[in-house]
Formats: C-alpha cells, structure tokens, sequence
C-alpha cells in the first residue's frame, strides 16, 4: 500500500488539505495527516510533526503550507525517507524549492490531487 503525508491537513473539507486526506484515502494509500493542533482528520490519526509518523518509508509527502512555514518544517520532511516531495500550487517558493533540493529532496512543483489521477472539484 503506498503512503503519504499530508502536511498542512485541515478538517475544512473545502480546503485542499483536507480534500487530499481524501482523495488519497479513496486511491487505497496510507495516509498521514500532519496538524500540529488537530488529532483526527476524516477518520485519521493526525501527527503534529512528520517525525511522529511510524512509516520507516513514505512514498510521498504533500505540502498544503504557505512558503513561510513550508521553510520551518523542510528540514524534518529531509529527516524521513521519502520518494517524492509535492509542493502544491500556493505552497512552492523559490527558496523553498531551493532549499528543499538541498537537502537532497526530489521536488515536484504540482497539484498531487491531479497527480492521483483525481480533480480537486470532484471531492
């Protein structure tokens, strides 16, 4: 079962961090909320910080963050092991992108919901 993390998930299922929980959810993966503040989110567990995620491998970490706190939490999605690093659209930056590929991280500056094979107004 491939795996995910959703960093910046919300329980606003009109918002794209929740609308992934989902998406993902529905295309069989293993999802990880990341929330500092929350506990569930669409029947998951929530982690306050990808470090908290038992999965020793993630196929993919998702990012619904603006830049500036993106920059805060980099250097722990680094500490992981991890295929792929989804910046979505809002959640890229020059010197997050930058910084990101520094730490060896492979980057994709994309909408992971349309990566899945799913449109965000579907959910």
């Amino acid at each position: 079962m491939p795996s995910i993390a959703i960093i910046g998930a919300s329980q606003d299922r009109s918002k794209f961090g929740n609308k992934a929980v989902r998406v993902f959810s529905d295309k069989g993966y293993k999802v990880y909320p990341i929330h500092p503040k929350l506990t569930e989110i669409e029947g998951h567990k929530v982690y306050s910080s990808i470090l908290q995620v038992p999965e020793k491998e993630l196929d993919m970490v998702s990012f619904y963050l603006p830049p500036p706190v993106g920059l805060q939490v980099i250097e722990d999605v680094a500490k992981v092991k991890c295929k792929e690093v989804w910046l979505n659209p809002g959640s890229e930056s020059d010197e997050l992108v930058e910084k990101a590929e520094k730490l060896g991280l492979n980057v994709i500056q994309a909408c992971s919901i349309v990566g899945a094979g799913a449109s965000p107004s579907q959910y």
